[in-house]
């Protein structure tokens, strides 16, 4: 043995497998930072998609809002052309018959409204009900 092994050996009782620990450690340090820095730029590119689709639903919405407003101020123009088109004796049924139209018509969308609201599925029904199978408990 030379004297810078024997120097080695008794200064490391462990020799070259401290290193190669150390080395692993060091590996498995920077491994772990690399996942962790991957999770963040996931997160982060998560957040900004949330943000995109939430800015989406919301132009969305505000044109559905507007459309429908026009959509009432055509139908009520539509309604009056179509009350005035009436002789003069028959313009008070014509108006009647429209307006009890509307009524039953929106009472019907409000019924299955309610309806709707009163069965929810609940959030994630069809994901949590393939866990479930997943699982054996269905």
């Amino acid at each position: 043995m030379s004297e810078s092994q024997k120097a080695e050996s008794s200064s490391n009782p462990f020799g070259k497998r401290a290193w190669a620990s150390s080395g692993l450690l060091a590996s498995l340090r920077q491994l772990l930072f690399t996942l962790l820095e991957t999770a963040q730029v996931r997160l982060e590119l998560l957040g900004t998609e949330l943000e995109a689709e939430k800015r989406r639903v919301l132009d969305a919405l505000v044109f559905a809002a507007v459309a429908l407003v026009c959509l009432a101020l055509g139908l009520v123009l539509l309604c009056g052309t179509v009350v005035l088109m009436f002789p003069d004796h028959w313009r008070f049924a014509a108006a009647g018959g429209l307006a009890l139209l509307f009524l039953l018509g929106g009472l019907g969308l409000l019924v299955l409204a309610r309806r709707r609201l009163h069965h929810p599925l609940g959030m994630f029904h069809a994901s949590a009900r393939e866990l479930a199978r997943d699982r054996g408990q269905e």
